[in-house]
């Protein structure tokens, strides 16, 4: 091997040595049943953009802005529901999907969409609750066969019907938060 060789090929090694490794940003798939609350969907979006940049971890999900009998009636105003950890922990992690940088663009856009004005951010328990939101992450973290007209307001029979649809595509989880999050490594930049 020539010197010339020799130098490029410690180079390359070095470079791929030195580079810092960057993790793709997670997004999971929540449910959380009765309780204190109503059933509700949301999802958590974790790790490192392939990019670079800061650690994500950050959880949304969509409700009403106050639940009354108005709910019931029709359209009402609704917010992103940013969950505690306390609730996170009684919650269960059904399912994770690997995003591309695009997608968790995509991602930043539909929370954008659903938190800003306009009616893309009012709540309609038939058409437009926390089940359908997740609906537009899960298509818009690539997945298929999305549909499920029976299930939009039964979180959790909705997000295990999407992974069973899509088994090879994402990473079933079907763990409570409790003893779920506990496993998650730390988030480094």
């Amino acid at each position: 091997m020539t010197s010339a060789l020799r130098v490029l090929a410690i180079l390359f090694l070095w470079l791929g040595v030195a580079l810092p490794a960057h993790a793709a940003v997670t997004i999971t798939f929540w449910s959380h049943e009765l309780g204190n609350s109503f059933p509700h969907a949301f999802f958590t979006l974790r790790g490192v953009p392939d990019a670079g940049g800061a650690p994500v971890d950050v959880n949304y999900g969509f409700t009403a802005k106050s639940v009354t009998p108005a709910i019931l009636m029709g359209t009402v105003a609704g917010k992103l529901d940013i969950a505690t950890p306390k609730y996170i922990d009684g919650s269960d992690a059904q399912f994770s999907v690997v995003l591309t940088d695009d997608q968790y663009r995509d991602m930043l856009a539909l929370v954008a969409l659903w938190g800003g004005p306009g009616e893309a951010g009012r709540y309609r328990l038939n058409g437009h609750n926390c089940v359908h939101f997740v609906q537009e992450a899960a298509r818009r973290a690539g997945l298929t066969d999305i549909e499920r007209p029976g299930l939009m307001k039964k979180p959790r029979s909705f997000l295990k019907s999407i992974a069973q649809a899509n088994a090879a595509r994402v990473t079933i989880i079907d763990r409570p938060g409790r003893d779920y999050l506990p496993t998650l490594p730390p988030l480094k930049p």
